[in-house]
């Protein structure tokens, strides 16, 4: 019999601070207008000082252990997904696995930026499925806000990233009803590295930190938004597509498609591209701007638990980002 990883519980949690276009008003040259015609984003949430981004993690976790109604202690094996580490290293997954109290599990992180949750989850899928683990705790997680650029020069992205962070149970359904991940896809294309990256700090130089790089801005993240945006638009509904057909599947099937939250001019293009109906689109951006890896499974967490998904539900996750990384999974709830 075929066994498929099911989602037991999910997660999220955003960090109390609410920042608002006209908090950034104050800041750059910007306006409340401009915001929202360019990314449909109205309010974001930034951490105080002092906050990490396992911090964010736990608390997630801590939802989504409650909400599958676990012993944590029963959890074998953590997958983190984030691009904002609370170190160079070690990386976050085993400062989690030591806040929680997990004990001596293994803990793996995946760096693979916005599309990190659906890598992560492919990764814990494919453990559950040869037996390794049974069950998992993945959690993705950002602290963007304390590394932009609130300039002018930098306007185009500080005013897109919140912080937060959403994770999921994930364990064995050997019950053959049909429920859990159907399957991801991954691709990716590096030769567009530098369209969205943070060029510093990079191992080639020595030393790796100049007072030069922070003078000229080389440490805060970068975008051709253009190039992001066109590529973004095709990339993901093309990974849809492809694993509809794997399946056997149609977009007339899909009962939420959950894209990563990175502007919402995206995701109803994503929405236009494969003809599905805007009702069916899970979209929180304008609350909560553009957490990263977070992104899908807070949102994820969020149609949960208002009732957008329910048992039975075909549920399609896409992403795009930094690498150029872009991914796409089918899970039936």
């Amino acid at each position: 019999m075929d066994r498929r990883s099911v989602i037991k519980g999910t997660g999220h949690y955003v960090p109390p601070r609410v920042v608002a276009n006209a908090d950034l008003e104050k800041k750059m040259d910007t306006s409340d207008e401009w915001i929202r015609q360019r990314s449909g984003i109205v309010t974001r949430h930034h951490v105080d000082p002092g906050v990490n981004t396992s911090d964010l993690a736990c608390e997630a976790a801590r939802r989504a252990v409650e909400d599958a109604r676990i012993d944590p202690a029963s959890i074998d094996f953590v997958v983190a997904a984030t691009l904002s580490p609370d170190h160079y290293f070690p990386g976050v997954g085993v400062l989690v696995q030591a806040k929680l109290g997990l004990g001596t599990i293994g803990a793996l992180d995946v760096r693979n930026q916005c599309s990190g949750f659906i890598y992560a989850l492919a990764a814990a899928d494919q453990f559950i499925r040869a037996g390794t683990y049974r069950r998992i705790l993945l959690v993705a997680a950002e602290v963007q806000s304390a590394n932009l650029d609130f300039s002018d020069e930098g306007r185009d992205m500080a005013v897109l990233f919140g912080d937060g962070a959403g994770a999921v149970i994930l364990e064995p359904n050997d019950s053959g009803d049909g429920r859990g991940v159907l399957s991801t896809h991954l691709y990716a294309d590096g030769n567009f590295a530098s369209k969205l990256w943070m060029e510093k700090p990079c191992p080639a130089d020595n030393p790796t930190f100049q007072r030069a790089f922070f003078d000229e801005g080389k440490f805060f993240p970068r975008m051709d938004g253009r190039h992001v945006f066109v590529n973004a638009c095709e990339r993901m509904p093309e990974s849809v597509r492809a694993a509809l057909a794997h399946n056997g599947l149609s977009v007339d099937d899909i009962d939420a498609l959950i894209p990563h939250q990175a502007n919402d001019r995206i995701s109803q293009m994503v929405a236009k591209g494969l003809r599905i109906p805007p009702e069916k689109v899970v979209r929180n951006i304008d609350r909560l701007g553009n957490t990263t890896a977070a992104s899908i499974p807070i949102a994820l967490d969020e149609a949960v638990k208002d009732g957008r998904i329910r048992r039975g539900s075909l549920v399609a996750l896409t992403a795009f980002g930094s690498g150029y990384t872009w991914a796409s999974a089918l899970v039936r709830w």
